[in-house]
């Protein structure tokens, strides 16, 4: 069973000029406000004011860094990063601090070498919303071949049984609830075998 062992908030930053340097495994969560960023990162490390949510969603709009470490069944240690970034959707400031923030994200998702996994969060609620079509359309579009992507869709909690096996009618998708722990080592399985060239 794969699992973290450790994770340690390292550092928030508001550009790629002030962010760590690379050397790490990095997995980028994506998501639009409130989806429950926060919450899945705490969940999949198991510690629960890791990652701190905002009361106002969309407030947020630093890159934030966590060191993971990995342990797998036969007690091998991996190192890893966890990379959140700014939620999308619920924004209320000037056109003026948008367009820097999203440059910002967009010379991140480019340029960041050290990217290996992009973790969008969709929720399971609402999956055919506009902003999480264009979201996978740009990352799909800029993704390099060391890339991968994986749909993680939450509150899973929320939904009945019929809309959850429509959800999972897509083979590659993934149902998460923080709230009844559902998913998550499922999620973590999936995450480092994504990182580490375990899983095409």
């Amino acid at each position: 069973m794969i699992r973290v062992i450790n994770a340690d908030f390292v550092k928030s930053s508001p550009s790629i000029v002030e962010a760590l340097s690379e050397g790490v495994m990095e997995a980028v969560f994506l998501g639009r406000s409130n989806v429950g960023k926060s919450s899945l990162i705490n969940a999949l490390c198991c510690k629960k004011q890791l990652a701190k949510s905002s009361s106002t969603p969309g407030k947020t709009r630093l890159i934030n860094f966590f060191d993971i470490v990995y342990e797998d069944g036969e007690k091998n240690r991996f190192n890893a990063r966890f990379v959140d970034l700014p939620g999308f959707g619920y924004a209320k400031v000037s056109k003026e601090v948008k367009k820097t923030w999203e440059e910002t994200l967009n010379t991140f998702i480019k340029e960041r070498v050290s990217v290996r996994l992009f973790i969008h969060l969709i929720d399971s609620r609402h999956t055919n919303l506009d902003i999480d079509k264009s979201v996978h359309e740009y990352v799909n579009s800029i993704l390099r071949a060391d890339q991968k992507v994986l749909n993680i869709y939450t509150k899973a909690d929320k939904l009945t049984q019929k809309e959850c096996s429509m959800i999972l009618k897509d083979k590659n998708a993934l149902l998460v609830s923080v709230l009844k722990k559902r998913g998550i080592d499922e999620a973590n399985e999936r995450i480092f075998n994504l990182l580490f060239g375990k899983e095409t």
